[in-house]
């Protein structure tokens, strides 16, 4: 990929678990967040250094209530250049 690229999360809506997906077109330390709607950090999906390329994670969300969930991923590379984007999910039980 050349391109940061973070995919909307599949299925959506989901019950118990999710993928999502995003692109690093270099090398980068990378975080995935997921946040309630009030704003609180519920879990850290990944924080650690990647390589280019394309990659997914699963998000399983059997301990969470239904409800609206914001994800985020931050991406820091080599050369100090940030990166951050964020989408909504909803778990459905």
């Amino acid at each position: 990929p050349n391109l940061y690229k973070l995919e909307q999360n599949y299925p959506n809506p989901f019950n118990p678990s999710t993928t999502i997906a995003f692109n690093l077109p270099v090398d980068a330390n990378v975080t995935i967040s997921v946040f309630n709607m009030l704003g609180e950090e519920v879990e850290i999906l990944l924080n650690k250094e990647m390589n280019a390329g394309k990659h997914s994670v699963i998000f399983d969300a059997k301990n969470y209530t239904s409800g609206t969930y914001i994800y985020t991923v931050k991406s820091v590379d080599s050369f100090g250049k940030s990166n951050f984007s964020a989408k909504k999910m909803i778990l459905i039980k």
